[in-house]
C-alpha cells in the first residue's frame, strides 16, 4: 500500500505549478527559523535543510573532509548500519539526500504524513548520530577517490580546478570541494567527526518546508530534529580577494578539443542593478540559442556546440563566468570572438527588442520552476540563504519587467569589463601561448 501511495504522490507533485505561493515564517520555541508553505491536498511533505559553510570550512590539509562526511550521513546512523538504514527508509517510503557546495551542506527529505514521525526520527539519527563505521568510510572513500582520479583526466574538471585556483588564491574557494587524492586518502575517522561538529550546527540552519504539515507540527518537528546538534560550528571564511587580470592561461592536455572557463568580476545579489545584470547575462550567454555568444560563436562560425555565461554569487565572492569547448585549431578564434562580443555589448548595449524578448522568456519561465513540493521547498530555502524578502516570489517578475533600456545599457557599460575577462584553456590549443593576452 505504501509503495502505491508513494507512486501516487510522485505523480501529483509533478503537476503544473500553482499560481501563488503563500509562505509562512515561523520561529520554533527552540529558536529555529523556517519558512513553510502549507499544502494539504496530498499527505506528503518536502523538507529542505541547509547549513551554511560547506566545503569552505575545510582546512587546507583536510580538503574533502566535509564532502566525505556528508556522503556518509546515510551510510548508517544510530542503531542501524548502512544496509539497515537503507531498508528502513525504503520501508517508510521516505527519501533522503545529502549534498555539499562551497557554501552549504544540503539535506533533502521527502516523507508521507502517515510515516512522518518515524521518517523524521531516522533523519534525526543521520544528522545527530551518524555511525561513521570503518567499512562505510572505506567504501565511500574509494568511490570518492575514483571520482577524483577520473577528474584528473577530464579537461573540464581540470579547467574548473585551475580557474578557481588562479582566481581565488589562498581562499578556500580555490580548493576543490571534494578534496584531492592525497588529502582524501589521509582523512581519518576523527577528521570526519570534527567536520561533522564544524558543519552541522544550530547557528547556521535554514529550513524550507512544503506540504501536509501545520506550523505547530513543523515547529515541534524541527526542535526535535536539531535539539542535539552543537550550538555553534566552525568559523566561516571571510571575503575572497579575486584575481582576474584579463590573461589567457593554457594548461596543456592531450585532447582533440580544448575546454575554456572564463570570467570577470560579477555583481552582488543585493545590488540594485542585479536584475539588469541578470537580464544582460541572458542576452549575452545565458539564453541558450538566442544568446549573442551562441549566435556568434556557434551559429555563425561553427566554432562550438555550446557556449554559455552565468552569474556566480558565492557567499564571499561574485563572478560573471562562462564556458566553451572547441577544437584545438579553432579555440583561439572562439576566445577572440567571446572577447569581442564582451566589448561590443559594453560599448553598444542591447536593443529594445532584445530586452523585451529576454523579459518575456524570463518572466514566462519562472512559474514553471514551481512544479511540486520539493522544488518549492528548495526555492524558499535558497531565498532565505540569499537574504531575499518573503514576498520575493510575488514581486520577482515585476522587478524583471521594471528594468529599462537605459538602465540595462548603463549596467552593461559599467559592469562588463573585457580587460578583466580571464580565460583558462585546457587542451592543445593552436594560436594561444602559455599566458597570452
Amino acid at each position: 500500500m505504501i509503495r502505491i501511495l508513494w507512486a501516487f504522490v510522485l505523480i501529483v507533485v509533478a503537476l503544473p505549478a500553482r499560481a501563488e505561493v503563500e509562505i509562512q515564517e515561523i520561529t520554533t520555541p527552540g529558536g529555529i527559523d523556517a519558512w513553510l508553505v502549507e499544502e494539504h491536498s496530498i499527505p506528503f511533505t518536502a523538507l529542505e535543510i541547509r547549513f551554511r559553510g560547506g566545503a569552505s570550512l575545510d582546512a587546507p590539509e583536510k580538503q574533502g573532509a566535509t564532502s566525505l562526511m556528508v556522503s556518509l550521513l546515510e551510510e548508517g546512523a544510530g542503531d542501524l548500519d548502512a544496509r539497515a538504514f537503507a531498508r528502513r527508509s525504503e520501508a517508510l517510503a521516505a527519501s533522503f539526500s545529502y549534498g555539499i557546495s562551497d557554501d552549504s551542506v544540503r539535506i533533502s527529505a521527502r516523507f508521507l504524513t502517515e510515516n512522518r514521525d518515524q521518517a523524521v526520527a531516522l533523519l534525526r539519527d543521520s544528522l545527530v548520530r551518524p555511525r561513521f563505521d570503518n567499512d562505510a568510510i572505506e567504501r565511500v572513500r574509494a568511490q570518492l577517490l575514483s571520482s577524483l582520479r577520473s577528474d584528473l583526466k577530464d579537461p573540464r574538471a581540470i579547467a574548473s580546478k585551475t580557474f578557481d585556483a588562479m582566481v581565488y588564491g589562498d581562499h578556500p574557494y580555490a580548493r576543490p570541494q571534494d578534496g584531492t587524492v592525497e588529502t582524501v586518502t589521509a582523512l581519518t575517522r576523527d577528521d570526519l567527526l570534527a567536520a561533522h561538529q564544524g558543519a552541522l550546527a544550530r547557528d547556521r540552519i535554514y529550513v524550507g518546508a512544503v506540504g501536509d504539515i501545520t506550523p505547530e507540527q513543523l515547529s515541534a518537528l524541527l526542535d526535535d530534529l536539531f535539539a542535539d546538534l552543537p550550538e555553534t560550528g566552525a568559523p566561516l571564511p571571510g571575503p575572497a580577494q579575486i584575481k582576474l587580470d584579463g590573461s589567457t592561461q593554457v594548461e596543456p592536455f592531450a585532447t582533440p578539443q580544448s575546454v575554456a572557463i572564463f570570467g570577470q568580476p560579477g555583481i552582488d545579489r543585493d545590488d540594485p542593478d542585479f536584475f539588469a545584470a541578470f537580464i544582460l547575462d541572458h542576452i549575452l550567454g545565458g539564453g541558450s540559442f538566442e544568446s549573442r555568444l551562441m549566435q556568434e560563436v556557434r551559429e555563425k562560425r561553427g566554432l562550438t556546440y555550446g557556449v554559455y555565461s552565468y552569474l556566480v554569487d558565492k557567499d564571499q565572492a561574485q563572478l560573471w563566468q562562462g564556458s566553451v569547448a572547441s577544437a584545438n585549431d579553432r579555440v583561439a578564434e572562439a576566445v577572440q570572438v567571446i572577447r569581442e562580443e564582451w566589448a561590443k555589448l559594453r560599448d553598444n548595449g542591447v536593443t529594445e527588442q532584445e530586452l523585451q524578448d529576454a523579459k518575456t522568456y524570463l518572466t514566462g519561465a519562472y512559474p514553471l520552476r514551481f512544479d511540486g513540493n520539493g522544488p518549492i521547498a528548495n526555492i524558499i530555502v535558497a531565498m532565505q540563504m540569499e537574504g531575499l524578502p518573503i514576498d520575493y516570489i510575488a514581486t520577482r517578475n515585476d522587478q524583471v519587467n521594471a528594468v529599462t533600456l537605459e538602465q540595462i545599457n548603463r549596467v552593461a557599460s559599467e559592469l562588463l569589463d573585457p580587460d578583466a575577462l580571464t580565460f583558462v584553456v585546457v587542451g592543445q590549443p593552436e594560436g594561444l601561448g602559455q599566458a597570452a593576452n
